[in-house]
């Protein structure tokens, strides 16, 4: 009565397709027989609970599986008086959460005091990158494990596994087979389902064929969670690639994104912000294009708005680049915040009361046409900063990874 998937479900770390990385970690920690605490990062099907399972069997230790989806505080508390008692029997116990990212701080810091003291070692699963979902004292306690995707020779072999498994040989066409690993983009589980569900609609005399396949699951639609990481990695591709001017790239980026339902007014939003930050000076017209796109699309909508997007992305992978402006205004930020209130110089302040003139406000300034007063618009001890060769501080990447060269200052 159990799905495919569960039934095929490895049972030893010999078993498991995939994860050579993973594996170099896990083997050890299994040979020693010393359960420790780890986060298992990847996408779904990619084998976070089969793992747990894995080390659990092999150390001898009692698996405890909670989802933090339904898990109350009582269920915690449960697990952990359960831990006492195997602490008394000289039992472990492993502890593993699935989706912990969906536990609150407080749940999670629940946990902290039993992964020190060593009553629990605790396995959480998550989707989501831990540096931003999980809490940073159960991260330094614990070891975080990269699953990757699995590859479409990987699908196959567990395919092929579990038609032998099913005699099903010479039953599933090898088009078939890679139908099934090419759509369920690394996903073993999807994979198994749809051959699963492909074997009920056939007969046992009846081929399962790429037509099987597509009655059986229909369209894959892509795997996009607008807050999730696959929406900053595909938003940060489509940028990167436009700033190599990769036209081909940008525009398969950009079609993802509106296949999987992204709201293209962020993605003008961040074309508008790609103008000004990676075209700036070398493109001025880069700036208004972007934001009529921006405006277009708030009129037109999709999917004729698909179109607009991609002639604004076209243009901006063939225009000029240059950070010219992104790296003044770093500078001039850091610049502000070192000197966050350096007098400005006499000569430039407005000078609208008789007693301000008679203090040196706006002396000797003359408005007209280009007017240049004499010695420095900036603050004295900025100026003589700079004439000393002073540096504005370095300060934090900005969520695009930049950060001031250094290269650039004023003439």
């Amino acid at each position: 009565m159990q799905p495919l998937a569960e039934r095929m479900r490895p049972k030893t770390l010999d078993e498991v397709v995939g994860q050579t990385k993973a594996m170099a970690i896990l083997r050890p920690i299994v040979e020693k027989g010393e359960p420790v605490s780890l986060i298992f990062w990847g996408p779904p099907g990619t084998g976070k609970t089969t793992l747990a399972r894995i080390i659990a069997s092999e150390v001898k230790a009692d698996f405890i599986e909670v989802s933090a989806v339904s898990a109350k505080k009582a269920d915690v508390e449960k697990v952990i008086e359960r831990a006492r008692q195997n602490w008394n029997l000289h039992i472990r116990t492993i502890l593993f959460v699935d989706e912990i990212h969906r536990f609150n701080k407080a749940q999670q810091d629940a946990f902290l005091p039993h992964v020190e003291s060593g009553l629990i070692s605790l396995i959480g699963a998550t989707t989501e990158n831990p540096s931003f979902e999980v809490i940073s004292p159960l991260i330094s306690r614990s070891r975080v494990i990269v699953l990757e995707q699995l590859s479409p020779d990987d699908i196959k072999t567990i395919l092929r596994r579990a038609i032998a498994t099913e005699k099903l040989e010479g039953r599933v066409t090898e088009e078939a087979i890679d139908d099934l690993a090419n759509l369920a983009h690394g996903d073993a589980r999807y994979a198994l389902g749809a051959l699963e569900m492909a074997e009920d609609l056939v007969d046992d005399k009846q081929q399962i064929t790429p037509a099987t396949i597509e009655q059986a699951i229909g369209q894959k639609l892509p795997r996009y969670d607008k807050k999730g990481d696959g929406h900053y990695d595909i938003i940060s591709a489509f940028i990167k690639s436009m700033r190599g001017s990769d036209e081909r790239a940008a525009l398969y980026y950009l079609a993802r994104m509106i296949q999987a339902g992204e709201d293209p007014k962020f993605i003008a939003r961040r074309m508008v912000i790609f103008a000004s930050e990676d075209i700036g000076l070398a493109g001025n017209g880069a700036l208004g294009l972007a934001l009529n796109a921006f405006m277009a699309i708030e009129r037109v909508g999709l999917p004729e708005g698909g179109i607009i997007l991609s002639h604004v992305t076209v243009a901006l992978c063939r225009s000029k680049k240059s950070r010219e402006s992104y790296d003044e205004w770093m500078t001039a930020s850091r610049l502000a915040e070192q000197f966050p209130d350096s007098p400005i110089p006499l000569s430039i302040r407005n000078g609208v009361t008789t007693l301000m003139k008679n203090l040196g406000y706006g002396k000797g300034y003359k408005w007209q046409a280009g007017y240049h007063q004499p010695g420095s618009y900036l603050p004295d001890e900025v100026q003589n900063f700079l004439d000393n060769g002073g540096k504005p501080k370095e300060g934090p990447v900005n969520e695009h990874g930049h950060q001031n060269s250094g290269q650039t200052w004023w003439k």
